[in-house]
């Protein structure tokens, strides 16, 4: 074991963790750990692009009205404000480090509409922004001196000291199998989302709840798990072990229209804005019709698009598509609904500060209030660059960079790493525990569904702690550890919230109740989750 120390400890790769290096840098040293390669993120898979204030036809008011509308409620007004405002500088803070937005003839950002915007206002790179954005801003960081990349590095859990603050993170060493002790003054959980709960997801497979889990463990609140997004429009493969591609949102932004195998345009059942509606109100439509003509896919028809307009606005969408056989420019493409983004997470404030002193919360791991029980699309990239620049804004205002106490317990109380454990083992419990959250946690949920899931969750959740205690450490492992126990924590929220609201719908409570209320979930003194409901923050 070995013991690495800096000021700043970031956690993940993507637009949250990089964005946050960046910073960090400025003020001290930084040691960013992130399980994979340094490029793999969430952020990567981004397609559609950033929402922003960015023409003289929209209004911070306008972009503020979307995002309440599509959150159902639960969105905290000055969350929203606070994103929505500082939209346009966080754009030109990209730009001035360069990343590369699509521009019209005359050299104006082209901006694109996606579901649930009354306007155009999404700025984007094509159809890979979130790789672009995550382009500049590693290269950025590359290229400071004080910031080292652990690549392959997983960490495991908050070093908290007897009064609960925190100093860091145990890191597993995935190369040389070991756990080092990573301290810091300031640590910030960037580890994204946590798609591959589901067996279903658009999300890359890094994506297993680990922030989620990390802060539970370390008794920091998590809030309003229970909205996972379902992202409408994935590809739809016969072959369920190929990773669902998405679809992004910006091609029903174009003028995309959702029909059924016989060509029935069938959103306009569903919603007034038609294929434009908010992403919940389209997946279940999806659900819905499928289910009921018992087809596997919905379509999603452009033919009618300009010729060439297609290829060129979605390249690699229409490059991707030519590989499965199918040209969108003259057939439509399947879709199906997958695993998408966690509304939810870890409670923070609004310069993404938990309750455990010295851990800030950025990006999809983080419960900041803005995106209530359903993100607007183009939102999520736009929170994750705001909330990492007020963090470290906050970090230098009130001076926390001090030096971690001596006599900081930083024994290894875990047993020495074992190779015996057979990874059938392990595919068969994740295999098993994806499948069930689809079944039964998935679009469309029910009492008896989260109950059958509960308990079934609950025997997989001692199975992976059993390895875990008795010392088969590995990737794998450490996965599965987190991601049962999110999916656990999903449950409980979502067993909490007897009504239907943005992104979670039950067949026993199809009805919403007022006044809206987050749920809130914390550990308490036997090591188990603990439920209330928290009125919404009239501001």
């Amino acid at each position: 074991m070995a013991t690495f120390t800096s000021d700043f400890l970031i956690i993940g790769s993507g637009v949250a963790g990089l964005n946050s290096a960046r910073n960090a840098a400025l003020r001290g040293s930084v040691n960013l750990v992130t399980k994979k390669e340094d490029f793999e993120s969430n952020t990567n898979y981004a397609q559609g692009g950033i929402a922003s204030v960015l023409s003289n036809t929209d209004t911070f008011d306008s972009h503020i009205v979307d995002t309440l509308e599509a959150g159902a409620g639960l969105c905290h007004k000055k969350a929203v404000e606070t994103i929505v405002t500082s939209g346009p500088e966080a754009i030109r803070e990209l730009i001035q480090i360069g990343v590369e937005f699509t521009r019209d003839a005359s050299g104006m950002l082209e901006l694109g509409r996606e579901g649930g915007h009354s306007v155009r206002r999404i700025v984007h790179s094509k159809d890979l922004t979130g790789r672009e954005v995550e382009r500049a801003l590693l290269h950025r960081v590359r290229g400071l001196d004080n910031v080292n990349i652990f690549q392959f590095h997983f960490a495991i859990d908050l070093i908290l000291d007897d009064n609960g603050r925190c100093w860091g993170a145990w890191v597993w060493d995935e190369k040389n199998r070991c756990a080092h002790a990573f301290l810091a003054s300031v640590t910030l959980l960037c580890t994204g989302g946590c798609g591959l709960v589901y067996q279903h997801s658009t999300n890359p497979p890094i994506a297993t709840g680990d922030g989620a889990a990390m802060g539970f463990r370390a008794g920091a609140p998590l809030g309003n798990l229970e909205f996972m997004q379902f992202h409408p429009t994935s590809f739809y493969c016969a072959d369920t072990s190929r990773q669902p591609f998405l679809i992004t949102e910006a091609v029903r932004g174009e003028g995309g229209i959702l029909r059924s195998s016989d060509g029935t345009a069938f959103m306009e059942k569903h919603h007034p804005l038609k294929d434009l509606a908010p992403r919940d109100v389209v997946a279940r439509a999806i659900d819905a019709e499928t289910k009921k003509r018992g087809e596997p896919c919905a379509l999603l028809d452009v033919s009618h698009f300009k010729p060439g307009f297609f290829r060129e606005r979605f390249p690699n969408i229409y490059g991707y598509c030519l590989d499965r056989g199918v040209d969108p420019e003259k057939e439509p493409i399947p879709v199906i609904p997958a695993a998408h983004y966690m509304c939810g997470g870890v409670v923070t404030d609004l310069d993404a500060a938990s309750s455990i002193p010295g851990c800030f919360i950025v990006g999809e791991t983080a419960c900041t209030g803005v995106h209530g029980a359903n993100r607007l699309a183009s939102n999520s990239i736009l929170e994750a660059l705001v909330f990492s620049d007020r963090a470290l804004n906050r970090v230098a205002e009130e001076g926390m960079l001090e030096p971690p106490p001596p006599g900081l317990d930083l024994d290894w109380s875990f047993p020495r790493p074992k190779d015996t454990l057979e990874s059938v083992l392990l595919v068969n419990c994740r295999q098993t525990l994806q499948k069930l959250m689809w079944d039964y946690v998935g679009i469309v949920r029910s009492d008896e569904r989260l109950h059958l899931a509960h308990k079934r969750v609950k025997v997989l959740k001692e199975e992976i702690d059993g390895y875990f205690n008795a010392g088969h450490v590995n990737r794998d492992v450490l996965e599965l550890r987190n991601l049962v126990q999110t999916a656990d924590l999903i449950i409980h929220c979502a067993w909490q919230r007897k009504e239907s609201r943005g992104l979670h719908y039950t067949l026993d409570y199809p009805t919403p109740i007022d006044p809206p209320a987050d749920t809130i979930l914390i550990k308490n003194q036997y090591g188990k989750p603990e439920i209330k409901s928290v009125p919404i923050p009239q501001d």
